[in-house]
């Protein structure tokens, strides 16, 4: 069979088939959903970190640090989603996203991004203490971090032998389109939705209990979103 004849039948056969779609009370693993229409539908709070400036630090860096300072990030990102009880779902390039699941997982992703904020204040630190070049660059090591929540629809997708799970739903694509924002010093980006549930430790925050979010307006696929945004940081 030619390979054209091939895709044009698998394209056909995806279209006939029908979702065995399926409540998911856990983040599930891609072992667990069928590659043949499975399908598993679940409440979930994504959060989508990514590493500001990747083409300048390519082009102004030497390829051995840029890669340094990636695999640091993506490491203390990763590291923290985990730590607040989140699970790693994908990596691309420099950029990883996380998705938390239970009662808490609102206020703990919130958590996570002021965290990363930490980390990557750090690095920040770290890195132009021990390169003249990372102190000279036209940019400064900076990151942004997007959190959304919602029902999202976990498929498998692929070919045999080489597929992962894919997440279908705003959740994961508005936490990754706010993971773009670029408004130093603010990092934090979470929606309405996430903030409303946030418990008070993740709104709060100093003996003062000061706010620490923001709210303003984002314009986003013709829709104007409340969004939150914070420039605040948490020590893990």
């Amino acid at each position: 069979m030619a390979l054209s004849d091939d895709l044009e039948n698998e394209v056909k056969m995806i279209i006939s088939t029908r979702w065995d779609r399926r409540d998911g009370r856990k983040i599930p693993q891609t072992e667990e959903v069928a590659l043949a229409g499975g399908a598993v539908e679940i409440d979930a709070t994504f959060l989508y970190a990514d590493l500001a400036d990747s083409s300048k630090m390519a082009k102004e860096l030497d390829r051995r640090i840029a890669a340094k300072i990636i695999k640091s990030f993506l490491y203390c990102a990763s590291k923290l989603i985990i730590a607040r009880g989140g699970k790693i779902v994908s990596f691309d390039g420099d950029r990883v996203m996380g998705v938390f699941h239970g009662d808490s997982k609102n206020s703990s992703a919130a958590k996570c991004a002021l965290q990363i904020k930490w980390a990557v204040s750090k690095i920040r630190e770290k890195f132009e203490a021990n390169y003249e070049s990372v102190r000279n660059a036209s940019f400064q090591i900076k990151h942004g971090v997007g959190v959304d929540t919602g029902t999202v629809l976990a498929v498998r997708g692929g070919v045999r032998g080489t597929n992962d799970l894919i997440w279908i739903g705003r959740a994961p694509n508005l936490a990754a389109k706010m993971s773009d924002l670029r408004e130093h010093p603010y990092s934090s980006f979470i929606t309405a939705a996430v903030f409303n549930m946030l418990n008070d430790k993740s709104k709060h925050g100093d003996t003062e209990k000061k706010l620490m979010w923001e709210r303003r307006t984002w314009s986003f696929l013709g829709d104007n979103l409340h969004v939150y945004r914070s420039n605040w940081s948490w020590k893990p």
